[in-house]
């Protein structure tokens, strides 16, 4: 079975920078999961995972040729508690644009129910004790990043769980 996501890839240099975060507060998940902003959450394609890739590759195509680059600005720290134990950066300009993107990509051919509402967000803790927690937060808290989201990506996760980006959708829109 093929389990796919949909992110956009945060560039170099605050790639390295959001790894590293995660690595300092002790995340196992540090490598395996690139530093992103989630489109569609991991999700099963089931039995017909090559028919459905290719049918959510195709939407995905057209959604980012319908999508016009924009702006992201993160800034500061955030964290889902005590409804889920995750720390992230947050995103200070960026927030309408990624919801919008996200509605498009979730009206494909995947059907893909939602456990919290869409909140654009970096990961750079997640299921760690109280105190990973609450270090990563403060740690981090005045880290800023701005570029210019161009393209977004269908990840694959292979058998170790680690996140790979197999295909880049440019926004042309």
């Amino acid at each position: 079975m093929k389990t796919v996501g949909v992110s956009i890839a945060v560039p170099e240099p605050y790639f390295s920078a959001l790894q590293q975060m995660r690595r300092d507060v002790g995340d196992p998940q540090a490598d395996a999961v690139p530093p992103h902003v989630t489109l569609m959450p991991p999700t099963d394609l089931g039995e017909q995972g090559e028919t459905t890739l290719e049918a959510l590759s195709a939407h995905l195509r057209d959604v980012a040729a319908r999508t016009e680059p924009f702006e992201m600005i993160l800034r500061g720290t955030g964290t889902f508690r005590p409804v889920s134990p995750v720390v992230f950066v947050q995103l200070a300009q960026g927030v309408s644009s990624c919801e919008l993107l996200e509605a498009a990509v979730r009206s494909g051919p995947v059907e893909r129910p939602l456990e919290f509402r869409y909140h654009p967000h970096v990961t750079i803790a997640h299921h760690l004790d109280e105190d990973a927690l609450d270090r990563a937060f403060e740690e981090n808290k005045h880290f800023e990043a701005s570029f210019v989201v161009d393209a977004f990506h269908l990840y694959l996760q292979d058998e170790d769980g680690v996140w790979a980006p197999v295909e880049r959708f440019a926004l042309e829109g």
